[in-house]
């Protein structure tokens, strides 16, 4: 039998923070770039650890406690979001994370990733899907910066992104071997890295025609029918990727990762992590793509768009 070995990939384009000025700053992308580094001398690099965002606590001084999610929403019929307290969950991620990332897991293992050429194209293993438990709890786009706003200063997003821009944060917590399955999103993001290691497949918008998009509603995304860590039960969906075109990205500790609108992507942990997600609009992107986007989102809640297929809702058949 013939094996499938589904779309090539190259290394995405990536520079140190310290040169990012040389080169004449962000400027204008339609293409993913890893900047190495990036959250050099930011205090998110000391006060996000797994300890001490353990350590937040409400007005009231109560302890946090969030709707995490169980199972991917992108795949399958949406799942109650167990409610759980946040500070257990980090310490148990602080112990997890002592344990070193193996030079052989990924996707791409580091090992192999070091060998290439910044231009060749290569496979991923995509049998390291495989040992993935189906349902793990993983506290996924938490608005963080809204429940304890003194944490925004924590991250130099602008020194990354001049300009003006309406922005919202998500904050990405969970341990090893979780995943967010296949899905672009409306804005541009740059997602920054605190703690742990996170694997990035990414396809730009013009391979679109492989991506099999969802009918599945979520608010400012659109969602992917084909779930990259079952490959192994429906290869159909792997030979149909054979003809794509895409990048990978592996971003560290102190990295971070701007992905332009409609870029398709998925994100896979190597390690317990904790990522902050900046969501941005400009004026214009705001008229043109927010804009429809909020229409759409009150259309769903009136059950006039998409009701009964969603990531927003549970609905008992």
């Amino acid at each position: 039998m013939t094996q499938i070995l589904g779309p090539s990939f190259k290394l995405v384009e990536q520079i140190d923070v310290s040169e990012l000025a040389q080169a004449g700053g962000f400027g204008t992308r339609t293409r993913p770039l890893l900047v190495k580094g990036a959250l050099r001398g930011w205090p998110a690099q000391q006060n996000w650890s797994f300890e001490k965002m353990a350590q937040l606590r409400n007005k009231d001084g109560s302890e946090p406690v969030r709707k995490f999610q169980n199972g991917l929403v992108e795949q399958g019929e949406t799942q109650e979001r167990p409610a759980l307290p946040i500070a257990p969950y980090l310490l148990e991620l602080a112990e997890l994370a002592k344990e070193p990332v193996s030079e052989q897991a990924g996707l791409l293992p580091n090992q192999r990733r070091r060998l290439l050429h910044p231009d060749e194209e290569f496979h991923l293993n995509w049998a390291h899907m495989q040992s993935f438990a189906p349902h793990r709890n993983y506290l996924a786009q938490w608005s963080i910066l809204e429940d304890f706003p003194q944490l925004r200063s924590d991250f130099d997003i602008r020194s990354l992104w001049p300009g003006w821009r309406w922005t919202w944060e998500s904050v990405f917590m969970g341990p090893a071997n979780t995943h967010t399955g296949l899905h672009r999103d409306v804005p541009n993001n740059w997602f920054c890295q605190a703690r742990g290691v996170k694997e990035f497949v990414m396809f730009p918008p013009s391979e679109e025609a492989f991506m099999n998009p969802s009918n599945k509603y979520d608010w400012g995304a659109t969602l992917s029918t084909i779930n990259i860590a079952r490959f192994n039960e429906f290869p159909e969906q792997l030979r149909a990727l054979e003809q794509a075109k895409g990048l990978y990205a592996r971003v560290e500790q102190g990295d971070a990762l701007f992905i332009p609108k409609r870029t398709w992507h998925a994100v896979v942990s190597l390690a317990p992590s904790i990522s902050l997600a900046v969501f941005g609009l400009t004026a214009k992107e705001i008229l043109l793509s927010g804009v429809p986007t909020a229409t759409k989102d009150l259309l769903h809640n009136m059950h006039l768009y998409r009701w009964g297929h969603c990531i927003c809702h549970k609905h008992i058949a």
